[in-house]
């Protein structure tokens, strides 16, 4: 008998284990390099249920000709900036990110019968106003007096100031995002001026989710800041070693999507050198790989960066550079992403986005709150744009193309940034806000932020269930 096997023996009998005659057979197949942590990992899920038998089912999962063929692991990447940034410079720039905006939204509203009836800006203000007339564009300024909102838009061929009195429009109104695109319908005012009778936002529609053929989990986390003084590293390996546990639930993941802020980053706010226990980001990213290096290989893992990442901060993000994660670039399992990305796992649509811009969104419109981050989210689906929001926290590209459009309709919209884990149904879309792997840190208590940490989302493809584990309960 092997040395490794032994010892490995030898550990579960000092827990009071047993090991069943044809579970010797399988022991002897497992990597020399994995034995001991296998061992460990179906002591400590099998002491939990008050089971002291070690069998042969135990350990089969153990051997890759033995995995669950049945699980399928099928992946497409519809979308990654990565190799599409191409920033322009300056105000042209903007001003083609902004008409790219303009014209990819407008096709998503010319599937309402509504959009028949649009006519140009410029033709309105020239004195052209039928008798039901839509305009379509940009959200420039919202000024909210007390018995009025006064909007303005603006599309290719100029500006027009609107007004809004309708109490029920006045709240749509007073819940538009800045920047975002709307069409309206208006009329001239008795006193002149033109009258909103009602606003269109893009939105997604209802549809039927996209499931996969078998049962297949997919576990979605984010915000690991590996480098801080408050990541849960304990709470971390745990949960890397339950995707190695005969756990049934376990045993069917076959995709994790780390949705950003892998890393805790430099310099990314005042004196955070105080917070740090790595004060070099390839430092951090090499401690982010040794870890990441323990999901099993048969889990397809799937990485974006976030606003904390080595590399441009700028939305749309490209992969976290070659440079600072070499240990996680072409390997087989692994697969760099940019922010945002779009995939399709075993059928199912999923839409990555990092969530820097849930900051302005929870910051500019009233009723919104860092509690619930899946209702910034779900605000962001109906503007179909991941980060309207321009001049405010977020930094914008002046790309050539608006690569933040939700152009298609995802089965699964998966967010982090904020640190509470949150979900949502919208319209047969699930929203999810995966929560972190750092406890609270200064900044957040300073301003009544309360994370929910070391929470794992899983979601079952076949089925859209979701539900979480919580890597903390066991944390002294």
């Amino acid at each position: 008998m092997r040395e490794e096997v032994s010892s490995a023996i030898s550990y579960a009998l000092s827990k009071g284990f047993q090991i069943h005659p044809d579970a010797f057979k399988i022991l002897e197949k497992i990597d020399v390099k994995e034995l001991q942590n296998v061992i460990k990992q179906i002591v400590r899920e099998k002491a939990k249920q008050n089971l002291f038998l070690i069998n042969q089912s135990d350990l089969k999962m153990f051997i890759e000709s033995d995995m669950d063929s049945t699980t399928e692991d099928n992946h497409v990447i519809l979308f990654d900036p990565t190799k599409k940034v191409t920033s322009a410079e300056g105000i042209d720039g903007f001003t083609a990110l902004f008409t790219d905006r303009y014209s990819k939204l407008m096709k998503i509203m010319t599937q309402r019968s509504q959009s028949k009836k649009l006519t140009s800006i410029s033709n309105i203000t020239n004195g052209k106003l039928g008798e039901e007339t839509y305009i379509a564009g940009l959200l420039m300024d919202r000024k909210i007096e007390r018995d009025v909102t006064k909007l303005t838009i603006d599309d290719p061929t100029g500006s027009i100031e609107v007004l809004v009195f309708n109490k029920e429009t006045q709240e749509t109104a007073n819940s538009l995002l800045m920047d975002q695109f709307l069409m309206a319908s208006i009329a001239s005012g008795k006193n002149g001026g033109f009258i909103v009778r009602e606003l269109l936002v893009p939105d997604i529609p209802d549809h039927i989710t996209n499931r996969s053929k078998t049962e297949t989990y997919a576990v979605l986390i984010s915000d690991l800041h590996v480098g801080s003084k408050y990541f849960l590293e304990k709470e971390f390996k745990e949960f890397v070693s339950w995707l190695s546990s005969p756990d049934p639930i376990a045993r069917k993941v076959r995709f994790v999507l780390v949705c950003g802020d892998i890393v805790d980053g430099i310099g990314i706010f005042p004196n955070q050198d105080k917070e740090l226990l790595l004060m070099d980001v390839n430092e951090q990213m090499a401690k982010a790989a040794e870890l990441l290096d323990k999901i099993p290989k048969h889990i397809k893992v799937f990485i974006i960066p976030g606003n904390h990442d080595p590399g441009r901060r700028a939305l749309p993000q490209p992969a976290i550079p070659e440079k600072h994660n070499m240990h996680l670039w072409n390997r087989e399992n692994f697969f760099m992403l940019g922010n945002p990305s779009l995939l399709e796992l075993n059928g199912v649509r999923i839409l990555m986005f990092h969530g820097q811009s849930l900051d302005d969104v929870v910051g500019t419109t009233p009723g919104l709150s860092y509690a619930q981050p899946a209702r910034a989210m779900r605000a962001l689906l109906r503007t179909r744009h991941l980060s309207p929001i321009y001049g405010k926290r977020t930094p914008i590209a002046p790309e050539l193309e608006d690569f933040m459009v939700i152009s298609d309709v995802p089965d699964i919209y998966h967010s982090g940034h904020i640190h509470v884990v949150d979900l949502d149904m919208y319209k047969g879309t699930l929203i999810v806000n995966s929560g972190a792997w750092q406890s609270q840190t200064p900044f957040q208590a300073s301003v009544g932020i309360n994370p929910t940490p070391g929470i794992a989302v899983i979601v079952n493809l076949a089925t859209m269930k979701v539900f979480t584990r919580d890597f903390t309960e066991n944390s002294s």
